[in-house]
Order: structure tokens, then C-alpha cells, then sequence
């Protein structure tokens, strides 16, 4: 079986259902879904993996008449919902550490499989930098490039506007069918119409602020690079940035004036190394090799070639209190944990979705962990 393929209308229910219940992310769906081989014996295997991982109550596990009602309801609204292992999934968005395991989509899904760029800033943007962006996102938009950004106002506005005839992908922070902020609800059916809007949250979802931070990894994932336009030091463009390095992305910046406090997070990003750029052309510069490069998909298929081996229970149980002892609400790297106890791999990361599932570890971006609570 290739690692990209159709799945069945039952599957793809049970993908829902599997990243929807309680205490499964992303990272976690993929290593039930290499451990089982499907979802569907997934969820059968979740009770138990969140027992021995010290859960006080049962796992809640999404109920089917639930993600049927979800599916349907997108469907009734004009989307569709993708599988990660399927050809319509974005190819980039399947390479990241940590890719949602569906998306909805609402619009041109062909555009997913475009070269993207990603274009963020200001919500409060400057006259100029809004000019800027403009140029920007139709300078590239005439190079066949598709622009992605988050519907937020300020500087994401005028990149989808500027790339509306071009091309344009807009990740929302809540479901497809809100719109956040209000006053982008006409932008937001623009886009529907002649461009493409994903979400990983679903149907129905109202954004909320721990939304955003996903999102951000979603606009820089699809994107061969991010370009930050203006930006405040706290700004979540920087959290955008950061992710976008963190998975091997270009990261471009606009200079600004030091008189303007919006200028200081991308003239930051330049001192740490961000390309400084003032055109489309020096961003497609950059790129190029990137773009010349045959895409690879991940080490791991997304679904498994064969069963994986059956793990040593008696290993497991012997390591689980070490590795237990070695959390603590400050966030660690995992491969440190693997140092540390100098435990197999396979061991620590079957250790830690037990205690994921029993909502006793939480994830942090950068392959960390730590106690909850």
C-alpha cells in the first residue's frame, strides 16, 4: 500500500473520531495510526492505553453519530473534509512534525497542491506596509504562487485581497463556516468562491486564542517560505516565523522604520537571520532552490506497509516510573528523555502516549513535553 491513498467513507469517519477524542493530538493520532494500521482498531486499543498510562476515568472517545453529524454538516455547507494520507491533502502540510490529521475545505481544494507562500503581519498595519503587501502578493501571485494567510485584519486582509484572482488559501482559527474577525465574512465567501479555506478545528467551532497558535503552523506549513511584513515583538507573525524555521521554511522579512514600534519584530527577525527582501523577485530568488528540489514525503507513510512489531510490555512497565520521574511541568525535548533514561526510542515514545492519553503529559511545539497541572 503507498503512503498516499483513498480511504473509505467508514476510515475517514474513524479518523474523525480518533483525533476528536479526548486527549489525542496530532502527534499522537500518527503513532496509534503506525502502532494499529487503521483508526478504527485505534480507538478499540484507547481505553486501555489511557489506563496504563494512569487515567482516573474512562477516555471519552468521540461518538460516532456525532462525527457523522459533523461530516454531514459540512458537506450540507459546500466542504469537504481531507485525510492526511490522501492525494487532496496539502503535500508540505504533510511533511511537519505535527500535521492535522483532516482539514475541512471549502473552495478550490486544486490550490493545496500549489507552491504557496505564506504572507503575515500587523493587524493594525501602516499605510505603507498594506501598500507593500498588496505588491507583494500580486507580484507573486503573477508568478503562479499562491498566497496563505490567516483572515485576520491588517496585513492578512490585504494579502488575500491582493491574490484573490490569483490564488489565495486562507486558514481560519475556529470551523469553516465562522467567520473571525466579523468584518471578514465577505472576504471569507470571496475566498470560499475563488480561492480555498481550511480548517483544522471543526465544523461549527468558534476561535478561540490556544486555536491561533495552530493555526500559525498550518499557514507556514503549506508555505515553501513566510513572509513577515510588520510585526510587534510579541506578535503571534513571530510565533508564524518561529514555526516556519522550526520546519525548515524560509523566513523573509520587510525592514521597517525603528521609529515604528510594528517594524521592530520583522527588523528582529533580519538581526536573527531572516533574508531582509524589498520584492516578489528577491523571495523567488531565495526559493529557488526549494522549488527545484523533487518533493519528499515523510520518512514514515501515513499509513502503515505492515503490522508493526509487537512492543516488550515488560520493558514498558519497567521504564514507565523512570521517565515518569523525569517530567515535571517544565517542558523537556524528548530526545533528551531518550538520553536521559537511556531507553529505546520506540519505549519512551509508547510511554509518553500513555500518559498523553490519560491527560497526564501535555505536547509543546519544538518536540517538548511536560507535566500537566
Amino acid at each position: 500500500m503507498n503512503s498516499i491513498s483513498e480511504i473509505s467513507y467508514s476510515e475517514k469517519l474513524n479518523w474523525l473520531r480518533l483525533i476528536r477524542s479526548e486527549n489525542v493530538g496530532p502527534i499522537t493520532f500518527f503513532q496509534l495510526i503506525k502502532r494499529y494500521g487503521t483508526a478504527t482498531q485505534a480507538l478499540t486499543e484507547l481505553p486501555e492505553l489511557a489506563k496504563k498510562g494512569g487515567a482516573k476515568r474512562p477516555i471519552r472517545i468521540f461518538a460516532k453519530a456525532s462525527a457523522q453529524r459533523e461530516m454531514d454538516q459540512l458537506l450540507e455547507f459546500g466542504g469537504q473534509l481531507i485525510a492526511a494520507c490522501e492525494p487532496q491533502y496539502p503535500p508540505l502540510l504533510r511533511q511537519i512534525h505535527d500535521p492535522p490529521p483532516v482539514i475541512s475545505a471549502l473552495g478550490h481544494v486544486s490550490l493545496l497542491q500549489k507552491e504557496c507562500i505564506g504572507i503575515v503581519g500587523s493587524r493594525n498595519a501602516s499605510a505603507v506596509a498594506l501598500k507593500l503587501t498588496q505588491k507583494f502578493s500580486s507580484d507573486l501571485g503573477q508568478k503562479k504562487i499562491v498566497i496563505v494567510s490567516g483572515l485576520a485584519r491588517g496585513i492578512d486582509s490585504a494579502a488575500h485581497n491582493a491574490s484573490l484572482e490569483t490564488g489565495t488559501i486562507g486558514v481560519v482559527g475556529g470551523g469553516v463556516d465562522i467567520a473571525y474577525p466579523r468584518e471578514n465574512r465577505d472576504l471569507q465567501n470571496l475566498i470560499a468562491e475563488r480561492g480555498c479555506v481550511i480548517a483544522e478545528q471543526s465544523f461549527g467551532t468558534q476561535p478561540q486564542a490556544r486555536h491561533f497558535p495552530r493555526r500559525n503552523r498550518i499557514i507556514s506549513g503549506l508555505s515553501l517560505g513566510v513572509l513577515v511584513m510588520e510585526a510587534t515583538p510579541k506578535s503571534g507573525s513571530l510565533i508564524t516565523a518561529r514555526m516556519a524555521a522550526e520546519q525548515g521554511r524560509e523566513v523573509f522579512a520587510v525592514p521597517g522604520s525603528p521609529m515604528d514600534p510594528r517594524a521592530k519584530g520583522a527588523n528582529n527577525l533580519i538581526r536573527n537571520g531572516a533574508a531582509l527582501v524589498e520584492s516578489a523577485s528577491e523571495i523567488l530568488e531565495e526559493l529557488q532552490p526549494a522549488r527545484s528540489r523533487p518533493l519528499q514525503e515523510p520518512d514514515q507513510p501515513m499509513l502503515p506497509l505492515s503490522n508493526t512489531p509487537p512492543f516488550d510490555t515488560d520493558l514498558i512497565n519497567e521504564a514507565r516510573p523512570y521517565i515518569l520521574s523525569l517530567l515535571s511541568p517544565v517542558a523537556v525535548n524528548i530526545d533528551e528523555l531518550v538520553r536521559l533514561s537511556s531507553t529505546p526510542p520506540s519505549i519512551v515514545l509508547t510511554i509518553l502516549l500513555e500518559l498523553e492519553l490519560a491527560g497526564r503529559i501535555e505536547r509543546h511545539f519544538g518536540n517538548r513535553v511536560s507535566l500537566t497541572g
